[in-house]
This record gives C-alpha cells, sequence and structure tokens, in this order.
C-alpha cells in the first residue's frame, strides 16, 4: 500500500515537470525574443533623429490682447495646443522666434518694433522646442536690454538651446551643437541685416550676421564638430513666394563649405524646397527656402492671404554604413494660423485638420476675401507640389 503511494507520487512529479518544462522554455525564448527586439529598436534609434523646424514667430499686438489672462499677463499655451504633439514627437524641434523676448518691463509692442513677454517663451518651452533661433531683423528692436532680458528669461529652460544673438564674444564662438540618438547635429543661425539699427555699443557680438568669412568659419568648425550641419538663415524678399538671387547666392557658399541642411525664413510666406548640389564636389544640401509665418496676426489686408500658410520643415537623418549622416526622407506640414478675433481664439492648425467653416471665422476672411481652405491648399501646390501634407 505504501509503496503504491510512493509510485503514485513519483510519477505525478515526473509528470507535472514533464509539463512545466515546454512552458518554461518557451516563455524563456519569448524573454529572449523581446529583448532582441528591444535593442535591435534602440540600436536603429540610436543611428535615426527626426527634426522638425516651425518658422517665424511673430507676436503682432492684437495677438497679445487676445491671449491676455485677465490677471495682468498671458496665456499663450493655446496657440500650440493642436500642432503640439507633432513638436513633441520629433528628436529635435526647431523654432525662429522673431519677436525679441524682452518682457513686460520693456513693454509688449507689435509692428515694426516687436518685443514679448516672457509668457510667449513659456509657451514655447511647453510646447516641446529644443532650440530657439533669435538671429533675424528684429533682434535689436529693444536694444542692448532686449539681448540681456532675452538670454537672462531662456536660462530658465536649460535644456532648450538658443542660437543667434550673444551677450559675449565667447558666447558668439560657441557652436550650438545638438547631441540625440548618437547624432551630433550643429544649428548655425544668421540674420541679413537688422532693420537699420546698429550693434549695441561695445556689443559688436550682439547679433550673428550672414558675413561671409565669419559664417565660412562657423561652418568649418561645425563640419569637425559634428555629423551633420544645418544652417538657418534670415533672407530673402518679404511677402515673395521666389527664390532671390540673394539666397542663390549664399546657397551656393553653405554648399560649397559642407553645410547638409538649410532651413530659411524671413519672407512670411512659404517658399520652394530644393536640393543644391555642388559642381565640384558632388555634395548634395537641401534647402527650405522660408517656411513662412508659423505664429502671427497681420493687420495688413488686400492680397494677404498667403501669410496665414505656413509649414514644419520634417526631415529624417540618418548614419549610413560609411558612418556618414545622411537626410533619408524629407517633407513639410502645412499649417495654418486661425485668428478668431476673441480671447483664446488663437491656434495653430494643421492644414489637414482645417475647414472651410473655420476659414470663413478667420479674421483674415475680412483683410482678404480671397482666403479660404482651397485658397490655402492652392498655395501649398503651387509652392511645394507633392512635397507637403
Amino acid at each position: 500500500m505504501k509503496l503504491k503511494k510512493i509510485v503514485t507520487l513519483g510519477l505525478s512529479l515526473v509528470l507535472f515537470t514533464a509539463n512545466i518544462t515546454p512552458l518554461y522554455s518557451a516563455f524563456a525564448d519569448n524573454e529572449v525574443g523581446n529583448e532582441t527586439a528591444k535593442e535591435a529598436k534602440k540600436k536603429t534609434k540610436e543611428n535615426e533623429l527626426d527634426l522638425v523646424m516651425a518658422g517665424d514667430v511673430l507676436l503682432h499686438l492684437r495677438l497679445a490682447y487676445w491671449s491676455e489672462n485677465g490677471k495682468g499677463g498671458y496665456d499663450f499655451n493655446p496657440i500650440f495646443k493642436l500642432i503640439k504633439p507633432i513638436i513633441k514627437k520629433a528628436d529635435l524641434a526647431i523654432v525662429n522666434q522673431e519677436t525679441i523676448l524682452g518682457g513686460k518691463e520693456l513693454g509688449v509692442s507689435g509692428y515694426p518694433t516687436f518685443n514679448g513677454p516672457y509668457e510667449l517663451g513659456d509657451a514655447i518651452a511647453n510646447a516641446g522646442f529644443d532650440v530657439v533661433l533669435q538671429s533675424n531683423n528684429h533682434s535689436l528692436d529693444r536694444g542692448k536690454q532686449g539681448i540681456y532680458n532675452c538670454l537672462n528669461f531662456w536660462k530658465k529652460y536649460p535644456k532648450i538651446k538658443t542660437v543667434g544673438i550673444n551677450t559675449s564674444e565667447a558666447q558668439k564662438k560657441k557652436l550650438c551643437i545638438y547631441k540625440k540618438n548618437g547624432i551630433k547635429v550643429a544649428i548655425l543661425n544668421y540674420t541679413y541685416g537688422t532693420n537699420g539699427i546698429p550693434l549695441p555699443k561695445g556689443m559688436p557680438y550682439a547679433v550673428n550676421y550672414l558675413v561671409k568669412d565669419e559664417v565660412i568659419n562657423d561652418i568649418k568648425r561645425a563640419e569637425k564638430e559634428a555629423d551633420f550641419t544645418i544652417v538657418c538663415p534670415h533672407w530673402g524678399t518679404e511677402y515673395y513666394r521666389g527664390i532671390t538671387d540673394y539666397q542663390k547666392a549664399w546657397s551656393k557658399i553653405f554648399v560649397e563649405n559642407g553645410v547638409d541642411l538649410v532651413l530659411g525664413c524671413h519672407p512670411h510666406v512659404i517658399e520652394p524646397i530644393r536640393y543644391v548640389t555642388d559642381k565640384k564636389t558632388g555634395h548634395k544640401m537641401l534647402v527650405y527656402y522660408s517656411l513662412g509665418n508659423f505664429i502671427n496676426s497681420t493687420m495688413s489686408d488686400g492680397r494677404v492671404g498667403d501669410r496665414y500658410v505656413g509649414g514644419l520643415a520634417k526631415v529624417k537623418l540618418k548614419r549610413g554604413t560609411d558612418n556618414k549622416v545622411r537626410i533619408a526622407k524629407y517633407g513639410v506640414k502645412a499649417t495654418v494660423m486661425h485668428n478668431g478675433g476673441t480671447k483664446y481664439g488663437s491656434r495653430v492648425y494643421p492644414l489637414t485638420q482645417y475647414t472651410e467653416e473655420l476659414a470663413k471665422k478667420n479674421v483674415m476672411k475680412a483683410q482678404d476675401y480671397m482666403f479660404s481652405l482651397e485658397f490655402c491648399k492652392n498655395i501649398c501646390n503651387e509652392v511645394w507640389d507633392k512635397l507637403w501634407d
């Protein structure tokens, strides 16, 4: 009787062990498979970088008025609400902050001499931008103090890099290098001028200008220190959707010195996206001549509806087997500035989410009767053809 029980118990243990072993093996194999997949994904991401760049942020005075919070301050976060997911998703997000952020103490103002409250910078940071461009024709709208106030404000966000204006020669010479996913990207920013406003006395380094020798020197240093070089020039002719001789001349300088990507601003309307090739070396450089306005509320009327059409440059970088980082894919996300004319009634919309009903309620409709959803699409088709979405 006892012997039977022992034999039965032994057989049960053998059967239990036999049954559990395959289950454990399957679980173990699955663990190894998952880990391999994770490692492969991480390895792939280490060799890729998705970047976006938004065009001009122009704080026209009525846009500031519509963003007042009723407590003596401002809330610009609603403007970014619909576009924020795209910005957050990118590995590197750049924006051209055309309005100097000198704070309310220097007087909030719009065209022709801009100055924004710090809350605009807070909203830009909250939207997820990593690099803020500050060199433009409005950089000196509040003089020396505007430069100091603006850069002091950005110290509040140590992870955000600013480029284009400086409080010292050392700061001007220091390259803006952004590192992510094992890729180092150099971002250079220059302007053609500052609306005739001279550099502050004793501050020859305050603003980065398009000065040939200085630019070439910066590019050469960037080529040594980074895997990929981007130049963000403030150039071109305002409200002109074509490419000027000035832009062509500078594009030639950029490509001959090894620049990989150009992301342009200033014209306040969108311009073509083209590859430029150095005839001597065969080096190719992608140029977004103008991304147009990102945020604005121009008071002008007439044929001005295209000033509300902008774009987010979308570029995927990838490291090749030769260890060089190149552009793997590119395009542009079309955007529309919607100003409803009411408190917190301003939004940047992806064009794909915009409607004719919204277009009819946009204050631009009263300024340019031609403005409509179809008008915005036609502008994008005319300038970008099939590159936009």
